[in-house]
């Protein structure tokens, strides 16, 4: 793996991981539902059209073609790739449906929903709240292209991708900043597992020869 950029990962791990905390501690001080109208607020029909697009490239979907440009380009690195969306998903759906249970979004929680802004046509989902599974799928794709992009460039164009797909998730009124916080960290976790994954297998590759 000494071809892969770590510099920029690491970079992108710590830049992640500061933001992942720094937004679930204001969560814990101003109180989430606080800080979800703080950041919710109506910023015209341009934002809604924008951010409703914007959160499908935190969609699962995005793995296909990822996966595609993997197995023609980095086919000796599918077991990371693999290896990053299991986890991801694991993280995700084992928290949401085992660890916090049907833990309710923001349009059931907050009792007065006048004070939400919601984007019409957008379907709206009441539970299994935390963490954002597109925030933690975005930044785990934006920590991917860290790893394999050597330009340091990488950092401040993914990270900006990957923040406007979390914010998106709050705008949308499908998560708690707090969710977003955790989605970001979840993807750290996921990376750093998903490379000692790759790495295990490097080293037993006679084993699968």
């Amino acid at each position: 793996m000494s071809e892969l950029s770590i510099k920029n990962f690491n970079t992108g791990v710590k830049i992640t991981l500061v933001l992942g905390f720094t937004l679930i501690a204001i969560s814990f001080y101003l109180g989430k539902v606080n800080l979800f109208l703080l950041l919710n607020g109506n910023l015209g029909l341009f934002a809604d059209r924008f951010f409703e697009y914007t959160t499908y490239l935190g969609d699962g979907v995005i793995w296909v073609p990822i996966a595609v440009l993997f197995f023609i380009y980095r086919r000796k690195y599918l077991v990371l790739l693999f290896g990053a969306i299991l986890f991801s998903t694991l993280f995700t759906q084992v928290t949401k449906n085992f660890i916090f249970p049907e833990l309710p979004r923001p349009t059931k929680l907050i009792e007065n929903t006048q004070l939400i802004h919601t984007v019409p046509g957008v379907e709206l989902h009441t539970i299994d709240s935390f963490p954002s599974g597109h925030t933690t799928t975005a930044f785990t794709v934006f920590l991917l292209a860290c790893l394999f992009i050597p330009t340091k460039k990488i950092i401040p164009i993914g990270l900006a991708i990957a923040l406007l797909v979390g914010y998106s998730r709050v705008y949308l009124a499908q998560h708690f900043p707090l969710d977003v916080g955790a989605g970001m960290i979840a993807a750290c976790l996921t990376m750093l597992l998903s490379i000692q994954m790759q790495k295990w297998r490097d080293a037993n590759q006679t084993l699968f020869n």
